[in-house]
């Protein structure tokens, strides 16, 4: 019993550990700074101009701040669109360099972007298969297709699985080889500012590492069920 606790303490350590460190550090640099010359929204799309890119929406959303490479529009949550501090500034920058590396023909984020399409209906009927296991031995009056469905339905969640270890090495190229070059070497932050940013990148990094070993967790959750 004791093993089994230790177990979730380190699993929920790992899974929402990093989640909670990116909300601490984010509310960190969160504090509007009056000497920032504009708002993350105003920095985006200046450097999409600058980057020979105002083809290149820059949009308010309510759903999480990412670069649509479909419609070709950056967008930014309302504290980062209307933001001016640090988080707001190197966010929006971040995004941005989504869109340079699309710009670019960055290979990785079209791989992922391709995987991303297959990974939404995938992983639904992923789900409704999983759920049909016991339906499909009971028709066929064989283990065997239960088995079948079982192993479809893994594979059609392992590709979320796979679209969230794509996507890791895909914003840490926009962060730290787009983003973070950018705003330094266009003097947008001090030395001091720099730090901060950096932290601010690392941080959003983690979430998606806490998001693949999620995804793994799921997968093995609903192998060990049906092993029993």
């Amino acid at each position: 019993m004791m093993r089994l606790v230790l177990l979730l303490i380190i699993v929920g350590l790992i899974v929402f550990g990093p989640q909670l460190w990116t909300r601490r550090v984010f509310a960190k640099h969160s504090a509007p700074r009056p000497d920032y010359p504009g708002t993350g929204g105003e920095l985006a799309r200046h450097l999409l101009n600058r980057f020979d890119m105002p083809h290149v929406k820059v949009e308010p959303t309510e759903t999480g701040d990412h670069y649509d490479p479909v419609i070709k529009a950056v967008r930014l949550t309302p504290t980062i669109f209307d933001g001016k501090s640090l988080t707001a500034i190197t966010v929006a920058a971040h995004e941005v360099g989504h869109a340079i590396q699309d710009h670019l023909g960055y290979q990785p984020l079209a791989e992922r972007t391709k995987l991303v399409r297959v990974a939404q209906g995938a992983e639904k009927i992923g789900v409704v298969l999983m759920m049909g296991i016991p339906i499909a031995a009971a028709v066929a009056r064989t283990p065997a297709a239960g088995v079948l469905v079982m192993i479809a339905g893994l594979a059609t969640m392992g590709i979320s699985t796979l679209v969230h270890f794509i996507t890791l090495p895909v914003e840490w190229d926009a962060s730290f080889r787009r983003a973070l070059p950018v705003l330094r070497q266009g003097n947008y932050l001090s030395p001091e500012d720099e730090q901060g940013a950096r932290s601010i990148l690392t941080a959003a990094a983690l979430t998606y590492v806490a998001a693949s070993l999620a995804s793994l967790l799921n997968l093995w959750r609903w192998i060990a069920l049906l092993r029993r």
